[in-house]
């Protein structure tokens, strides 16, 4: 018996669906869709996403540089180790004159997007940000993502005509109750309000959740794809759940990469024409996590450019892959990886593929 006929002929209409039409999915086809686990199933839900990723993103892999500019953090999510209540973490900040060199290094390995993240650090005021969003751009032809947080809309406004092109600010999870347990200085409305004020603005948008919350459902991951649906995100990014051991949930089981792979192949049949990110926390947990989420519906990876000694101080949880790679060496490893799966590495800025549909006035 071939896998395919091993298949279920439910499963294999519904992923025959959602390779044809697969925006159209309801939030419980989608639900059905992550609930599968044989292995035929699988393999037929890969294919399906692969071959979705081809039909709509195409063969690039697009590198964006990660800054990690500061590790300060005014909020206290349970599952984060920049919290404010970390005191067992050291502290940094860059200066302009770092981030500028950081970018520089980008700009000569032809890694044509940088994205500024940090935590949420009032020490970085509008004024300053855009300060240095403006001698970034006056000094190098680069795409900029900030992800800093939350902003008022004002602050927001100001940054993109100091130069700022896109936004990442992950709503982590669609329910508002689990957000609520997880998050205690902010709500998801605010969330999910920002994402809108930067499509209001004109900024490529991310979003994002993680896979493994405790107490997170099917269901809740489904409503994850649902929510950046109807948001209309440009790029989507899902990683596994990773518990930090100086937090709330220090104890708590880390995120299912299985699971995190199905996320990412059902948001590529729904979503279709999104960006979406291998990200370094499943790389973490899977050796070969950036190969397999490839194949299986995404088409970027972020690099990181964080000098020594600061990258091994951003410590969202412990043991991050590569801590110690030169930023030099990443862009050579992941060249021969992006090869080995028979891809290339984009040339440009990957820019957002719903702008010209989309049409929003700068």
């Amino acid at each position: 018996m071939s896998k395919e006929e091993s298949v279920a002929p439910r499963i294999h209409a519904l992923i025959e669906r959602a390779q044809a039409r697969g925006k159209e999915l309801s939030l419980t086809e989608i639900t059905e869709l992550l609930s599968i686990t044989t292995p035929p199933e699988l393999d037929l839900l890969w294919q399906a996403a692969d071959w979705t990723r081809r039909q709509e993103v195409g063969e690039e892999i697009w590198l964006r540089g990660l800054l990690e500019f500061s590790n300060v953090c005014r909020c206290n999510c349970f599952y984060c180790g920049l919290r404010r209540d970390n005191t067992l973490l050291p502290r940094y900040r860059l200066t302009e004159e770092q981030i500028l060199e950081a970018v520089g290094r980008l700009s000569r390995l032809r890694i044509d997007t940088v994205v500024l993240q940090s935590g949420e650090d009032p020490y970085f005021t509008a004024e300053s940000l855009m300060s240095l969003l403006q001698a970034i751009k006056h000094s190098y032809d680069i795409a900029i993502t900030l992800s800093i947080g939350y902003r008022p809309k004002s602050e927001l406004a100001a940054f993109r005509r100091a130069g700022a092109d896109r936004f990442l600010i992950r709503h982590e999870t669609a329910n508002p109750d689990l957000y609520a347990a997880f998050h205690p200085d902010s709500t998801l409305a605010d969330r999910v309000q920002q994402l809108r004020d930067l499509r209001e603005l004109g900024y490529e948008v991310g979003s994002g959740c993680l896979v493994g919350l405790p107490g997170q459902t099917l269901s809740d991951l489904a409503a994850d794809i649902a929510l950046v649906r109807q948001l209309d995100v440009d790029m989507f990014g899902v990683g596994p759940f990773i518990p930090h051991p100086d937090t709330p949930l220090g104890d708590a089981s880390p995120g299912s990469v299985s699971l995190t792979y199905k996320m990412i192949a059902v948001a590529r049949l729904v979503l279709r024409d999104v960006h979406i990110p291998v990200t370094t926390a499943l790389s973490t947990l899977e050796e070969d996590g950036r190969e397999k989420g490839w194949t299986r519906g995404a088409n970027i990876v972020m690099p990181n450019a964080t000098p020594a000694p600061y990258r091994a101080q951003y410590e969202l949880y412990k043991n991050k892959r590569c801590i110690d790679d030169t930023l030099e060496h990443c862009r050579g490893c992941l060249e021969r990886r992006v090869k080995s799966v028979g891809r290339v590495i984009g040339q440009g800025r990957g820019t957002s593929l719903k702008l010209a549909r989309r049409a929003v006035p700068v």
